[in-house]
């Protein structure tokens, strides 16, 4: 999978311009809400946000500026689902869900050190991942993508319970950003 075909699956479960009243993001285009495009300079309509301006965002911000890039060169499929959750909730959450389930699954740190789930990737979170892989193989890439899945569900029902506005949301959210 390429980066093209990354950023092209995550504009399309995004979808076009929406500017919903119940949705805390405000005016988003193609994934890019408002305040992301301001601070990346474009003073244009929501709605007209060319498609090449939010790749490049999307690029920037949710691949090869949280070193999702680097991540992937040890296992794409785990950096395409940080990816897609950061575009919606931020990469900083995502990043901590690996480390942290790194660390739970560090078996009491004999494996690798114990992560600072600070949501940022280093050396050590590469190299925990690395690993981790390396002893657990496909299996171990699987079980840490429904780790992943687990956070970020339990993410989407925690702020809908303390925000009953976003019941209009949790069912796409869960049927799109959740995967087997």
């Amino acid at each position: 999978m390429t980066e093209t075909d990354i950023f092209n699956a995550i504009i399309e479960k995004e979808g076009d311009y929406i500017n919903l009243p119940a949705d805390k993001g405000g005016a988003t285009r193609w994934g890019i809400t408002e305040q992301v495009a301001r601070a990346h300079g474009y003073a244009g309509a929501m709605a007209e946000l060319p498609q090449a301006t939010a790749l490049t965002i999307l690029y920037n911000d949710y691949w090869s500026g949280p070193r999702l890039d680097r991540l992937a060169q040890v296992s794409q499929a785990i950096a395409v689902k940080l990816c897609d959750t950061g575009v919606n909730m931020g990469p900083v959450p995502a990043i901590s869900w690996l480390q942290r389930w790194l660390n739970a699954f560090s078996q009491q740190q004999k494996l690798y050190g114990r992560l600072i789930a600070d949501g940022n990737i280093g050396p050590l979170t590469l190299s925990a991942l690395d690993i981790f892989l390396t002893q657990r193989g496909a299996e171990g890439e699987r079980v840490m993508l429904k780790a992943l899945n687990c956070s970020q569900g339990a993410r989407y029902l925690q702020i809908t319970e303390s925000r009953p506005q976003n019941q209009a949301f949790i069912y796409g959210w869960i049927k799109e950003r959740v995967t087997l």
